[in-house]
Parts: C-alpha cells; sequence; structure tokens
C-alpha cells in the first residue's frame, strides 16, 4: 500500500465466521506482519518465530476464561489467512511477550521493566500521542478524539482498517496492524477508545493482553460497561486509555496490573496524553520511574498548545484541519508529535508515526491520515459508526 492510503476490511457474522472473513481479506498483511514481527523479535530476543509464537500460549488461559469469543475470532483469522493460530496470537501479544522476555533475561523483578531502560524499550511500547476535545474544545460543540499513532515504521505497511458487525454486539471500526483483533477505534454505541503505551509490568501475575481488553471495550454497549472493562480487568502490562462518549463524556485511565489512576477533562473540554504517567507515578516505580519514550515530555505541552487553537474553528471541516495542524508539530524532528524515522537507524527498529485518526462521536465519521499528518490529509472511512447494529436511537 502506499503512504496515503489504508486498507478497508468488513466482516460480520458469528466469531469463527468473521475471522475467517478477516483472515482472507488480510492475507497478504498479514504475512507481511508475519515476516516483520519474525525478523524484528527475532533480533530482539534471539529467539526462532516457531518459539516465539509457542511461548505466547502463557496467555491463552485467561484469554479464553475472559474474553473466548475473540480467541474464536483468532482461530478464524489463522484459518483464513492460511497460517497457524500461535502465529496470530503473537501478533496481537507481541507487547506482553517483549516485556516477559526482558524481565527473563535479566532476572528482574518485572517492576524493573517500567524503571530500567535500555535501547530496545522505545520498540516494544506503542508511541501514542492521544486526544479529546468536547463542547467549546472542538470549535463546534462536536465530540472529538483520535491520535497520533507511533510505531515501527515498517509495519505501516500491515495497518488496516476494519468494520466489524456483530450483532447483538456493537459494530466496531478499528484500525489495527492485521491479524489483531483490538487496538484503536469506536463503535456504533457512541463509544470511542485510544491508547498509549505505558510500560512495563509489576510481577509475574499474567494478566490479560491489551489488545483483548482494548476490544472489550470496544464490544460494550455502554458507557459504564466500558469503563468497568479498563477499572476491573486486570492487564499484563501498563498502557494509558482514552475512553469517550457520544454525549461529550471523556476519562483518560493509567491501566496497571496493580491499579488505576485518571484524568478529566480540563475546564475547557480537553484531554491529552503521551506515554507518561500523567495522573500518578505508580507506587512500584516511585523514585525510580523513567518514561520508555523521552520525548512524550515533549510532545504532550506541544500537542496541547495545537489542540487549544481547534476551540476557534467555526465548521467541523476547519476542526479537523486545526487538529492536523497540532498532531503534527515537528519540534523534536525527527521524533515528536509527528514522529519521522531517524535516518540511519535499524530498519527493523526505526519508529515513526503510522496514522494520524480523527473521530467525530457525535456525526459518526471516521477520518484517518495514512502516514504522517503533517503529508496527508485526513480522510473518511467508507463507514459511519451510527450506520448498522447497535447504534443508538
Amino acid at each position: 500500500m502506499s503512504r496515503s492510503e489504508i486498507p478497508v476490511v468488513e466482516v460480520s457474522g458469528a466469531p469463527r465466521e468473521r475471522g475467517r472473513q478477516y483472515g482472507e481479506a488480510a492475507r497478504d498483511l498479514i504475512a507481511t506482519a508475519i515476516g516483520y514481527y519474525s525478523a524484528a523479535l527475532g533480533a530482539q530476543t534471539g529467539l526462532g518465530w516457531g518459539a516465539i509464537s509457542r511461548s505466547v500460549r502463557t496467555w491463552l488461559p485467561i484469554s479464553e476464561e475472559l474474553a473466548p469469543h475473540l480467541v474464536e475470532e483468532m482461530r478464524g483469522i489463522a484459518e483464513g489467512a492460511g497460517v497457524g493460530f500461535d502465529e496470530i496470537l503473537a501478533l496481537n501479544l507481541r507487547g506482553e511477550f517483549v516485556h516477559n522476555h526482558r524481565a527473563q533475561r535479566a532476572g528482574q523483578p518485572k517492576a524493573a521493566d517500567a524503571a530500567t531502560i535500555d535501547e530496545d524499550d522505545r520498540g516494544s511500547v506503542d508511541g501514542c500521542t492521544s486526544f479529546f476535545l468536547t463542547g467549546a474544545a472542538s470549535g463546534t460543540g462536536d465530540t472529538l478524539v483520535g491520535q497520533n499513532w507511533d510505531w515501527r515504521t515498517l509495519t505501516a505497511e500491515t495497518t488496516m482498517a476494519i468494520r466489524v458487525v456483530q450483532d447483538p454486539l456493537p459494530t466496531v471500526v478499528m484500525q489495527v496492524e492485521a491479524g489483531q483483533v483490538g487496538r484503536h477505534g469506536a463503535n456504533s454505541s457512541g463509544i470511542a477508545l485510544n491508547a498509549n503505551g505505558l510500560g512495563g509490568t509489576f510481577d509475574s501475575t499474567i494478566g490479560l493482553p491489551q489488545t483483548l481488553i482494548r476490544r472489550l471495550v470496544l464490544d460494550s454497549a455502554d458507557i459504564a460497561s466500558a469503563l468497568k472493562v479498563l477499572v476491573k480487568t486486570r492487564p499484563h502490562i501498563a498502557s494509558n486509555a482514552l475512553l469517550a462518549h457520544r454525549s461529550g463524556f471523556g476519562i483518560d485511565l493509567e491501566t496497571t496490573p496493580h491499579g488505576v489512576d485518571w484524568v478529566y477533562p480540563d475546564e475547557s473540554g480537553m484531554i491529552a496524553h503521551t506515554n507518561h504517567y500523567q495522573a500518578a507515578v505508580p507506587p512500584q516505580l516511585a523514585g525510580r520511574y523513567r518514561p520508555a519514550s523521552s520525548d512524550s515530555l515533549l510532545r504532550l505541552p506541544r500537542v496541547s498548545a495545537g489542540l487549544r487553537r481547534v476551540a476557534s474553528a467555526t465548521s467541523a471541516a476547519e476542526s479537523r484541519e486545526a487538529v492536523r495542524a497540532a498532531m503534527s508539530d515537528h519540534l523534536g524532528f525527527p521524533e515528536g508529535v509527528c514522529t519521522h524515522p531517524v535516518e540511519g537507524a535499524d530498519p527493523l527498529k526505526q519508529w515513526s508515526t503510522l496514522l494520524s485518526s480523527c473521530v467525530n462521536l457525535s456525526t459518526g465519521q471516521y477520518h484517518v491520515a495514512a502516514g504522517y499528518p503533517c503529508e496527508t490529509p485526513y480522510t473518511e472511512l467508507p463507514w459511519n459508526l451510527y450506520d448498522g447494529p447497535g447504534s443508538p436511537s
């Protein structure tokens, strides 16, 4: 695919069937994803792809217990793509695998993952910049959510948008890496989830993988149920979740294996979050915490300043362009809000913005700029959130 396009796939039916549809439609992208992670994770850990994909079965029992329909969906994806189930599981659990491997290699308590930083740490944390704007903050009174999704540059060739029609559950639109069952998106009940990696596990207890937690949030029919997923589910690794609703409700939750802290919108109706703890540093890391992405401390004030300018917009189109300008900030180039690859870096470790999203929860329009928002305008996906089963009356 080109940097200005993103493949789109629509699936429906029971979990196994929609998984097969997904796997068949994204077969080439899934093969590319497996090729990339086989090389990248192999270089990082010294393990072959077979050993990596077998090892993630550690998370299968808890996944089958708490999200059996998503395990079935993954089995269907594997069948449709003509690959092993363990390989699809590995694509969904790549973050959990890397953190566990590092802790085992170091022979240290897992809490050290978020406190002792090495050269590979940023490469195991999705580095994203997320936003929520409502009321006066959006300029038009609409509720806008979205993010710059920063990750390994070569995975841009595997990003896709998928619409999952799964009556009686809400219809979900997501932006994912091919083969994944959850990442960032919104649903027909007017609920949106954007997420930012925080990095680290705090002990040896197995928690639910992030891809499954995020999809469970997006499978929720009401905002209280979505909030309950994030508050009550123990994750395996720490992650930030920006949860929003078409009513204008928004909350940012910093979730860890041991607890949750939160931030509400400021007085203008805005939340911005990057990749460091903003509500509170967990007590397990107190006095020794180092953000995995140091430029997170730069991105937060820069994107916040840019997003404040959205309040002056007088139309939905102006609001989106103002959001795009904020998400295109280059202070710190090549890193920053809009991140470009570091020239000369190992291609397997190069890092950049894969896409930028801007979702209008008031109107149901889902816009994506594939690649760098500084170069690519937002284009609307072919689906409105509120078309189909699960939409509010």
